[in-house]
């Protein structure tokens, strides 16, 4: 029981602990601080050099991006749809040869519900069909 409450308490660290542990986080934070302060001077000072250009250059500037972000989009939705016609052609392939590939056991399902529902729609139209051809004569 003794030994638990030593546990819990806070172990008080020397004096000369402390005081590196604040210089660090001083020094560090200090640092990190001029860096920040430095990053946003540059940001400001390109900014303002890089308006001008941008305002004089925009009628080029904007069009250029527009073009770029389009040929770009076309060449990723190419891409995309190669790679998903690629695979759905691996994919009937690996059906047609039997391989059986994911899905298709619920693909061969919905195939036999549709003949049965086409069998049964058939045999009612002949009923139908002679039920009529029975009234007329």
């Amino acid at each position: 029981m003794a030994e638990q409450q030593q546990s819990q308490q806070p172990v008080q660290q020397p004096r000369s602990h402390q005081v590196v542990k604040a210089a660090t986080a001083v020094t560090a934070g200090g640092s990190l601080l001029v860096l920040s302060g430095l990053t946003l001077t540059g940001t400001v000072i390109g900014l303002t050099i890089a308006t001008p250009l941008f305002v004089l250059f925009s009628p080029v500037l904007v069009p250029a991006v527009i073009t770029v972000f389009l040929i770009v989009t076309g060449f990723l939705a190419s891409g995309g749809f190669g790679v998903a016609a690629i695979s759905v052609l691996s994919w009937i392939y690996r059906y047609v040869t039997g391989k059986q590939p994911p899905g298709a056991e619920s693909l061969d399902q919905a195939r036999m519900k549709l003949a049965g529902k086409a069998r049964e729609m058939k045999d009612r139209a002949e009923q139908l069909g002679q039920h009529v051809t029975g009234q007329h004569t």
